[in-house]
């Protein structure tokens, strides 16, 4: 069942004033609000309801918008959203509010509804809004910069001993949950192992370290042990179980140069370890994310054309295939030219597109205006860097791959939308500047 959707209703109401009245229609959010086609965002999302009615899609849709345009938490976000009537507008309100129709965590349970997939619509319609509003022209959609970069996880940076202590103090906290009783749980003198363990390396006195990282080791393989043994065969408790007892005999075993998959995070065991080459950031622990920006330089900003979450570290050049394909699909446009660094050397891009794609350093078929063109692959550097700064990339809060990927759709939408807001106060400038002489060229 779809959600009940907001219509504009026109209706009056002696004891509350309608926000159409009490604000400045020509605010750069009310005319966002009048310029998003809500009835699409309404039947792509409306689709995922089977269960029962949820909240109104506009409402969640831009909170959505406003949270990551501004950057804001889902706390602040609703605190902000109670005092703003311009968000509220934008969110399908007619009287100001002074209490939240919706429950803090029903972003969250939207979020997780709604999934990546769904949440590119929002960036599809950002890109319809800003070649109906003149800022992008319908043919810049054609020639791309694609780079990939790391969109790091909230985790703590990754050791050994921190692990190893941190996946004891799981494994004990759940079984005094369960009513396990456990030999000593080492809560006491493994504190004091790994605060040894940190003084020591901090100390060089690596020999010592050492040992006390084998303490700790100690420690954990006890208590795995003895969970096993007092949970016996209860199925039932071996299902509560099983998750954190394979984590922590993962961590138990793992060593630093061993290849394959490591756990980096015991909350967060999808994270990954990439490494990019950066002298001041040598290993990021998140996940690699695809992006791709149009190569001219739109009157309205660099728009972000697609996003996309790489699990698994793929190589550079082996995202090609899925990115141009969905990158069709998301604007309605068959991609004409790539331009892409040396990374993407060896690339899988379709048949159809082998010499479509031109890399930094290529000698072939590089005409004059090719060259000039390869001179603004870097523009989607500072793309990337408003995306990690300003819209909640810099460090993803949202649970597991699901969350890696929505948070990086939520962070390219928010930051087109900005663009289309500074857009739409140009406009309006431009229209004032127009209406209203100029005082110095009239006569005293």
């Amino acid at each position: 069942m779809r959600p009940r959707e907001r219509r504009e209703s026109g209706r009056q109401d002696l004891f509350r004033s309608r926000l159409d009245a009490i604000i400045d229609l020509n605010h750069a959010l009310a005319k966002l609000a009048r310029s998003i086609d809500w009835s699409f965002l309404e039947e792509r999302f409306g689709a995922v309801y089977t269960d029962g009615p949820g909240l109104p899609t506009r409402l969640m849709a831009g909170l959505a918008i406003l949270k990551h345009t501004f950057d804001l938490s889902d706390e602040v976000l609703c605190e902000r959203w109670v005092e703003n009537p311009y968000y509220q507008y934008l969110c399908g309100e007619e009287f100001f509010r002074h209490d939240l129709p919706f429950d803090r965590s029903s972003l969250t349970r939207w979020r997780q509804r709604m999934g990546a997939e769904k949440l590119q619509s929002l960036v599809q319609e950002s890109l319809a809004i800003a070649t109906k509003t003149g800022a992008m022209k319908p043919s810049e959609l054609s020639r791309v910069i694609v780079d990939t970069t790391v969109q790091p996880k909230n985790v703590m940076f990754p050791t050994d001993a921190k692990l190893l202590n941190r996946a004891r103090e799981i494994l004990v906290r759940l079984a005094k949950k369960r009513g396990v009783g456990l030999r000593p749980s080492y809560a006491r003198v493994g504190k004091f192992a790994l605060i040894k363990h940190q003084r020591y390396a901090h100390a060089k006195q690596f020999k010592r370290a050492r040992r006390s990282l084998k303490t700790l080791k100690t420690y954990l393989g006890r208590v795995i042990r003895d969970i096993a043994r007092k949970i016996g065969d209860d199925e039932a408790m071996k299902e509560v179980f099983a998750k954190p007892l394979s984590l922590a005999r993962r961590v138990l075993t793992q060593t630093p140069k061993q290849r394959g998959s490591k756990v980096y995070s015991l909350h967060a065991p999808e994270v990954e370890c990439i490494g990019k080459g950066k002298a001041h950031r040598p290993y990021e622990f998140g996940v690699k994310i695809s992006v791709a920006t149009t190569l001219s330089h739109p009157k309205g900003g660099q728009f972000v054309t697609h996003v996309k979450a790489m699990p698994g570290k793929p190589y550079d050049g082996h995202t090609l295939a899925s990115v141009i394909s969905e990158m069709e699909a998301l604007t309605g446009t068959t991609i004409t030219r790539v331009i892409a660094d040396k990374g993407y050397r060896g690339h899988n891009a379709p048949p159809d597109y082998k010499f479509r794609v031109f890399i930094t350093g290529q000698k072939r078929r590089m005409t004059p205006k090719i060259k000039r063109e390869m001179r603004r692959r870097s523009a989607v550097e500072p793309v990337i860097g408003h995306l990690k700064a300003e819209h909640r990339m810099q460090r993803n809060y949202l649970a597991h791959r699901p969350g890696d990927a929505a948070n990086a759709v939520l962070a390219a939408a928010g930051y087109n939308f900005s663009l289309l807001i500074r857009w739409l106060r140009i406009l309006l400038r431009q229209i004032l500047y127009r209406l209203i002489p100029n005082p110095h060229l009239n006569p005293a």
